[in-house]
């Protein structure tokens, strides 16, 4: 039976940014600033539901939004409510259909905001589903690419008001190189809104009721932050979780490069890991971690960098020598397990000669 639905408050939308922050895997940008525009549109009386994905009629049309780019871009060129919302209304204009709702390209930081910000400028709900259960670097990393769904049309447009609508492509792997060669020109960020989905996408190759695992896993950090108890640890047995290592940061080599933030953050150990030492790569988000030079986890599985105090997540465009920072491991969705998910998102998907082993047990998988 489909959850009725839901108003979403700003309380709600708070939770939500700590917990999509954390499902970001490190990516997906920061969402203070889309937070902070959240409570100007909220305090307007602007506001959304939150929609059951299992209420989706077979034939609605769903609207998949998000950003593009390196989070390290959103820094500086804000792409805003305004902006994304265009995007929708580029591609009701492209296909002649009007969209009955809005889902998140990515449940992952400031991406899983911009469903929120549009519906509430459009009028238009927002499905509690997404296409990665997480955040991925590239189009061809999401559970419609590995249903092998149409990967077009696709609208784009820049903080300059540039705009492009690629109206077809091959497979989503050429979808994924145009529209990054074009979000590279615009300076590393674009606001998009991916190939149209419909209800039956939506509840047949999408993953299910992430926005509510979101609030949840915000609502479990901001329980332990008023309970003074470890926020960290708070999430872990939330989402049958893994504390995977504890240290300070010790080095981080960051780079920008074809649109995406790359590099390795060196992490030394604390308390029980002490003399020990934490490796992790990324590109935009975290993709493989290694205890003392030897591989412990990998995509899909969450791999998550928080800080130990506030429970805050850790992005690859925030991290910085010296914080200390818990790395703990999230249960990815099992379509991404795989064997076709592992093809797009395995760590061979990241040009690694590793071969996916889960960190967790069968039972939780």
């Amino acid at each position: 039976m489909p959850a009725p639905p839901k108003r979403i408050t700003l309380d709600d939308l708070e939770a939500f940014a700590i917990g999509a922050w954390i499902l970001g895997t490190g990516g997906g940008g920061d969402p203070y600033f889309s937070l902070l525009e959240a409570r100007q549109h909220w305090s307007a009386g602007k506001s959304v539901e939150l929609i059951d994905p299992l209420s989706l009629d077979d034939d609605d049309a769903i609207a998949c939004i998000g950003q593009m780019g390196a989070p390290i871009a959103m820094q500086e060129k804000m792409v805003d409510g305004p902006l994304i919302a265009r995007t929708i209304t580029m591609m009701e204009e492209h296909i002649g259909r009007k969209f009955k709702a809005i889902m998140m390209w990515e449940v992952g930081g400031n991406n899983g905001f911009q469903p929120f910000l549009a519906g509430s400028l459009l009028g238009l709900p927002v499905v509690d589903c997404d296409a990665m259960g997480r955040a991925f670097p590239r189009a061809d990393m999401t559970t419609f690419a590995i249903r092998d769904l149409p990967a077009y049309p696709w609208t784009m447009i820049d903080i300059r008001d540039n705009s492009v609508i690629l109206t077809s492509a091959v497979d989503w792997t050429w979808m994924e190189q145009m529209t990054r060669k074009v979000c590279t020109v615009w300076g590393s960020l674009a606001a998009t809104c991916k190939a149209p989905r419909t209800g039956r996408d939506a509840k047949e190759s999408a993953c299910l009721h992430t926005a509510t695992k979101a609030i949840r896993i915000g609502h479990a950090v901001q329980a332990a932050r008023r309970g003074h108890t470890d926020p960290v640890e708070a999430v872990v047995k939330s989402e049958q979780g893994l504390l995977v290592f504890r240290g300070k940061v010790t080095d981080v080599l960051r780079r920008a490069s074809e649109g995406w933030l790359r590099g390795t953050v060196v992490i030394e150990g604390l308390d029980a890991h002490r003399g020990e030492t934490f490796r992790v790569d990324f590109q935009n988000e975290w993709s493989i971690g290694w205890l003392n030079d030897e591989v412990k986890v990998t995509v899909p599985d969450l791999i998550c960098l928080m800080d130990t105090v506030s429970g805050e997540a850790v992005g690859t465009e925030t991290v910085r020598y010296g914080q200390r920072v818990s790395v703990i491991a999230l249960p990815a969705p099992a379509i991404l397990m795989s064997p076709k998910g592992l093809k797009h998102v395995g760590p061979r998907a990241f040009g690694y000669d590793i071969d996916f082993k889960s960190i967790f047990p069968e039972s939780v998988r």
